[in-house]
């Protein structure tokens, strides 16, 4: 096992900064440096010359009182397969191995940049964000920080493994199914997926877009929620307490955890919560199943409709998994693909229908922990579970749904587990708040 750098939370730095104690050249130089010492494979693209140039700018106006925003001098991460300007974005796939590099900054980049945070790195992701183990790529697999034979989760793979070893405080990723909360859950870190068509996809190459989102990793929910805050353009109008508050238990089969190790913690989480006055339902989804099914028909048949004409030029340049994965759905008819569409149309509000008296679901983010690099399955109480299912499962409702969502780390020892706070009631903000309380409460 190999503990990760215990690195400063994200409104730590900041008061480090404001208050003169910390320059933002000095914080980017350090980031830079752990960042190039990276035995993760967490690192795609280090932006030395323009980061250092960026933080000695923003170290002038610090020293002149002059701030552009909250971000002020901080290091920023960002998945490869977000556009950054002057970097190429190549999605972790040899078929983009010759990308120019982009013109403009995404959106959500740009947003943050505004803010004034400074972009270190592009981050490992899995092969166009097609999968969500983390160690499928052109550059090889990330590595797991708390024990580097095992997965980060993906596809946000780098972004997560870096916050989690200390690098930087804030990264971006992407969730189209698990993306920004599986990595967070097995890295040991805050994912927050909001909600569907908050944050801009634009600049973002896509994996499908009817479920693509923009999502943050940092080390504590204080942490996501300023970053939230930015990106969302403001604070919350008014925090969420505790007392009241009702919280949701799924109790149907579907969303018990395969490992026994994870099982406890939604619960202490919910008993944290309650104990804090929380009020606490369990709640039954008899669509689920049913729900879930339209998910890999809606992202197969999406993804390989962006990936068509390159499969059939290069389908050498994918990897194996990937490229297999893709091709499944290269004769599948359009029927298949609106049915699943309209399946989701008519259980999503059967969903909220059933979970509605709740502001929030409390749940497991997955169902494994971190599994070994390259394992299909793993044995589990004398059962073979089948590892990239296990890491969706739990997580996929919530992009079909659009609801916001975020994974919060457990106290453990050893691999690292997340709890899932999903928004029904409550918005980002909310879902931060509680998360922020249930650190509180376990600390």
């Amino acid at each position: 096992m190999t503990e990760p750098f215990p690195g400063p939370s994200l409104p730590t730095l900041i008061d480090a900064i404001r208050s003169g104690r910390l320059t933002p050249a000095e914080h980017v130089a350090q980031v830079l440096d752990r960042l190039a010492a990276d035995p993760f494979n967490t690192v795609i693209t280090l932006d030395v010359e323009r980061a250092t140039a960026a933080a000695a700018v923003l170290t002038d106006e610090a020293n002149q009182g002059q701030w552009r925003g909250p971000l002020h001098g901080i290091a920023l991460g960002v998945k490869d397969l977000i556009d950054v300007v002057g970097l190429p974005t190549r999605c972790g796939s040899n078929v983009l191995q010759g990308a120019p590099p982009a013109s403009v900054d995404a959106p959500v980049v740009a947003r943050l940049r505004t803010a004034g945070a400074v972009v270190v790195a592009k981050l490992h992701t899995q092969e166009f964000a097609h999968g969500p183990t983390g160690d499928v790529a052109a550059t090889g697999p990330a590595r797991n920080p708390h024990d580097p034979t095992r997965i980060t989760g993906g596809s946000s793979s780098g972004s997560a493994a870096a916050v989690a070893a200390g690098y930087l405080p804030l990264a971006l990723g992407t969730d189209t199914g698990c993306s920004v909360r599986t990595p967070a859950a097995l890295c040991g870190v805050v994912g927050l997926k909001p909600t569907y068509g908050a944050v801009s996809t634009d600049g973002v190459f896509p994996l499908a877009e009817t479920l693509d989102h923009v999502g943050l990793l940092t080390s504590d929910a204080a942490g996501a929620a300023l970053a939230w805050s930015v990106l969302h353009g403001r604070d919350a109008a008014v925090p969420v307490t505790l007392d009241g508050l009702r919280i949701g238990v799924p109790v149907d089969d579907y969303w018990q955890p395969a490992d026994p190790a994870i099982a406890p913690w939604p619960a202490a989480a919910v008993a944290a919560l309650a104990a804090a006055g929380a009020r606490v339902v369990e709640v039954r989804t008899p669509m689920i199943d049913e729900l879930v099914a339209a998910y890999p028909l809606i992202v197969g048949n999406e993804a390989y409709t962006t990936h068509a004409r390159w499969l059939a030029r290069r389908p050498a340049d994918y990897q194996p998994l990937v490229r297999e994965r893709l091709l499944s759905f290269a004769d599948r008819p359009a029927v298949e693909y609106i049915r699943a569409q309209r399946t989701r149309r008519r259980l999503v509000p059967e969903l909220r229908a059933a979970v509605g008296d709740v502001d929030v679901l409390v749940l497991p983010t997955t169902r494994l922990r971190a599994t070994p690099i390259g394992a299909a399955s793993v044995p589990m109480d004398g059962v073979d579970v089948d590892v990239r299912p296990a890491l969706l499962a739990l997580n996929s409702p919530f992009n079909l749904s659009g609801w916001p969502a975020v994974s919060v780390p457990a106290p453990v020892d050893g691999l690292p587990i997340g709890v899932q706070i999903v928004g029904v009631g409550l918005d980002e903000h909310g879902i931060l708040d509680v998360a922020a309380a249930l650190e509180r409460a376990w600390r």
